[in-house]
């Protein structure tokens, strides 16, 4: 495996990203069965981080970022989605949305969230905004969930339903035999995951003020208005330090987002170089410190859930950044 690397600068900084995603969470899901709360806390912040760290290697894996082989790139994709719950979706799915992603530089959905959460049940969407105002990413769950649903649901989806009852078999087993080992390591779990999906939304809020394009419209309109002067101009690095770049690593160094866009296959270990290149230690727009974004994430947590605009970003105040919802690269809708 090793000698399919990209580069031999990739060996050491990948070894260690797969150890932690790999041997972190089966430690981390041990240390949720512990008796000791001590050990449970820790178990619940190693499986989270974790599961944090598969979603962005999975990320990296879709850009063939890491390895020389297309087809090893998907093999790994495969593993670390099994791990992150990602898995109900095709690798080839994710990877086709999130380069329409790249490419057109628009949003691809499905159908426009903002508009499902208008149009459902008036019950089920107060209980979304109520679950949502007490941060519980209620939203994100829904479309993890309609990935699964809708198979059975859209005649055009049915070719799916043999691969989702068979990855449903295997999962729900798991599950199932983890609640009767330990209802408490099971709750724990959910725990750990809902504090992952609250992680990676809070980073793709911030992300993009791009255009959202339903799949169903057709082809892409405008795309010479969407040229790369577009792309930085509506992309944000919300950095979780700049003083302290290893904090970066918690996210993979996926806040280095405008690097990533400048040249996406640059492996995610290259991107604080690539960042400093474009921006140096600059702390203006497109650079956004995460600390700067806690205000606008709490303010606007129920009105994103609604809200065609993303807001106003300015280098005296982000507070007016309302963000984006529903764009996980984990849901291939």
């Amino acid at each position: 495996m090793f000698n399919t690397f990209k580069n031999n600068k990739s060996l050491l900084p990948n070894a260690l990203a797969f150890s932690f995603a790999i041997f972190g969470y089966v430690a981390g899901v041990f240390m949720l069965f512990s008796s000791s709360y001590f050990i449970n806390m820790a178990g619940v912040l190693l499986t989270a981080q974790s599961l944090i760290i598969s979603a962005y290697l999975l990320h990296e894996f879709s850009h063939w970022s890491i390895f020389k082989s297309p087809q090893e790139n998907e093999r790994w994709g495969v593993v670390m989605s099994w791990i992150n719950g990602s898995c109900y979706s095709a690798f080839g799915e994710i990877r086709d949305k999130h380069m329409h992603h790249h490419v057109d530089r628009v949003d691809v959905l499905t159908f426009n969230v903002q508009h499902l959460m208008r149009d459902m049940p008036v019950v089920a969407s107060n209980l979304i905004k109520a679950l949502e105002w007490v941060y519980i990413p209620a939203l994100e769950i829904l479309m993890h969930f309609l990935v699964i649903v809708l198979p059975f649901i859209r005649p055009e989806w049915h070719y799916k339903r043999p691969r989702l009852i068979a990855i449903m078999l295997v999962r729900a087993s798991l599950f199932v035999l983890m609640a009767w080992l330990s209802l408490k390591a099971w709750l724990l779990y959910l725990l750990a995951y809902g504090i992952m999906l609250t992680a990676l939304r809070f980073a793709d809020a911030f992300q993009h003020t791009y255009d959202v394009f339903l799949q169903s419209d057709g082809e892409i309109a405008d795309g010479k208005l969407r040229d790369r002067t577009y792309e930085q101009a509506n992309t944000y690095s919300n950095l979780t330090s700049i003083h302290y770049p290893w904090l970066n690593l918690l996210f993979l160094n996926f806040p280095y987002h405008n690097a990533h866009h400048e040249k996406p296959i640059v492996p995610w270990h290259q991107l604080p170089a690539l960042h400093q290149q474009l921006f140096g230690d600059s702390a203006l727009l497109p650079v956004i410190p995460m600390s700067k974004l806690l205000k606008a994430y709490h303010r606007h947590r129920v009105t994103r859930l609604q809200s065609d605009d993303y807001g106003v970003l300015t280098n005296d105040s982000v507070n007016a950044f309302i963000g984006a919802a529903g764009v996980s690269f984990l849901t291939a809708l």
